[in-house]
């Protein structure tokens, strides 16, 4: 089978989410590949790394040590990697660089698969995708996916479950749009999630979800308000007729069709210790894996996503009700010692943070002390203003919400806002007492919750990028 991409080929920041997955992918394909990686001995990552080194990744140093050894024909690189990387500077001349949107295009046309089916939207991509290809193996099909999340029921000792080859007909990809590269792959099917404000203003993202969408060959699956959204900013119907098109949506009150095209309902939704449940498109209603509306959301995102596939309704329902979850998606760590449930999630924009806090109330007799991490300047800049505005709408008197020291991977940055300016600020404007709160680190934290947090109250550690942030939610559940 002729490569698309060349045989010998080097990812500098391997132990990424997303590029640890694609590495896995090169691997599988029978590339010879390595990896660098400024977090190598990070303990945190190691479930990642002997993933790498079981499917014969050879990962080194990120210091240009690499080419003592290996003279790759290719560097593989993400937005995050700067000019002044140390595996780009001491890099062969001449050496070609491929970003990793272009290497997943060249990679996904070497696989067999007959149909690639592409998830995005500024919430849920991961929870979707990883519950779309959980569900199509439910069905028998065998397919592969690649993932911004490790997949539970895609993991083992060897396998770090962001990466499956899969031998069906189905290839499920988490479309990131973050940097827009999304748009630089051809996909058989989209499904779009939602728009919120993440990365960009969703007029901005609106733009490109809609080009996403209409550069699909086959299928479009759409959020009704998604659709609306971005049918306003086009003024003109933006999606080809040759698709196959489905829209769905949680309000009960939506109608059977928008712009002809038929919408599957979410009928009801309910939620408390017993276990959350909801109730899609006529079905009786199903035990959902975790709680939160947004749990509700996404099965029926993923149940549209089979019908437009082609399945039946009753397969498609059968198939949505067993799903094992993402790690770092309200994953439960404990209960500290004084009777407070804790749990750990990737939460990390306004909408998610919002989301994984009215999930946690569910659960909650008492109150929720929800922690974030911001997982940098630019973005925690990026949504100040909005994150407040959503805290006040959404905590009862008696939640708090800390803010610990933002998360600093290195490159360049501006260093600002900080924690503490942010939660001053918000402490200063609300007229709740001791509402907002900020430590030094999280032994300070530790000891905060150990003196505060009480039977019945639901703590939360949330942010992106820091999987040690997993191993402090158990700390905080066995040591508080």
């Amino acid at each position: 089978m002729k490569k698309n991409l060349p045989g010998k080929l080097h990812f500098v920041g391997a132990g990424g989410i997303g590029m640890s997955a694609l590495a896995q992918m090169a691997r599988s394909l029978g590339h010879e590949v390595t990896g660098s990686d400024r977090a190598l001995h990070a303990p945190e990552n190691s479930a990642i790394f002997q993933a790498l080194c079981a499917q014969g990744v050879k990962l080194c140093e990120q210091d240009g040590s690499v080419y003592q050894s290996f003279t790759p024909e290719a560097i593989i690189y993400s937005t995050a990697i700067e000019e002044d990387n140390p595996d780009f500077k001491n890099a062969p001349a001449g050496m070609e660089r491929i970003h990793r949107s272009v290497a997943l295009e060249r990679s996904i046309q070497e696989l067999s698969a007959e149909l690639n089916f592409a998830v995005t939207g500024t919430c849920g991509k991961t929870s979707v995708s990883a519950w779309l290809a959980e569900a199509l193996e439910n069905l028998g099909q065998n397919p592969g996916v690649i993932s911004g999340g490790l997949i539970n029921a895609f993991r083992s000792e060897n396998l770090a479950g962001n990466y499956r080859r899969g031998s069906g007909r189905y290839f499920v990809i988490e479309a990131d749009e973050s940097d827009k590269s999304l748009l630089n792959y051809p996909t058989d099917a989209a499904l779009i999630l939602n728009i919120g404000t993440d990365h960009y203003s969703k007029e901005e993202l609106a733009r490109v979800f809609g080009e996403f969408a209409a550069n699909t060959s086959r299928i479009a699956v759409l959020e009704d308000q998604a659709y609306k959204t971005i049918r306003s900013l086009h003024k003109k119907d933006f999606l080809p007729g040759h698709q196959e098109k489905l829209l769905f949506s949680t309000d009960v009150h939506a109608p059977d069709r928008i712009d002809g095209i038929r919408v599957i309902r979410l009928n009801g939704f309910s939620s408390g210790k017993d276990g959350a449940y909801a109730a899609i498109d006529g079905h009786a209603k199903i035990r959902l894996p975790g709680p939160g509306f947004y749990t509700a959301a996404n099965a029926l995102a993923v149940y549209t996503a089979l019908l437009a596939l082609g399945f039946s309704p009753g397969d498609a329902i059968g198939s949505v009700e067993s799903f094992h979850g993402v790690w770092r998606r309200f994953n439960a760590a404990g209960k500290n010692g004084k009777g407070a449930l804790v749990f750990d999630d990737y939460a990390h924009n306004v909408e998610k943070i919002i989301s994984c806090i009215e999930a946690g109330r569910e659960l909650s007799s008492n109150r929720v002390i929800a922690l974030f991490q911001p997982h940098g300047f630019k973005p925690f800049g990026f949504m100040r203003e909005e994150l407040f505005s959503a805290l006040e709408k959404n905590l009862r008197p008696g939640d708090r919400f800390v803010l610990m020291p933002v998360f600093y991977a290195g490159g360049s940055s501006s260093f600002s806002p900080t924690a503490e300016e942010v939660a001053a600020e918000y402490q200063m404007k609300t007229r709740h007492a001791g509402r907002y709160l900020t430590f030094s680190g999280r032994k300070a934290a530790q000891d905060y919750l150990h003196e505060h947090s009480a039977s019945g109250d639901v703590i939360l550690v949330m942010g992106a990028r820091d999987n040690s942030l997993s191993n402090w939610a158990r700390t905080i559940a066995r040591t508080t």
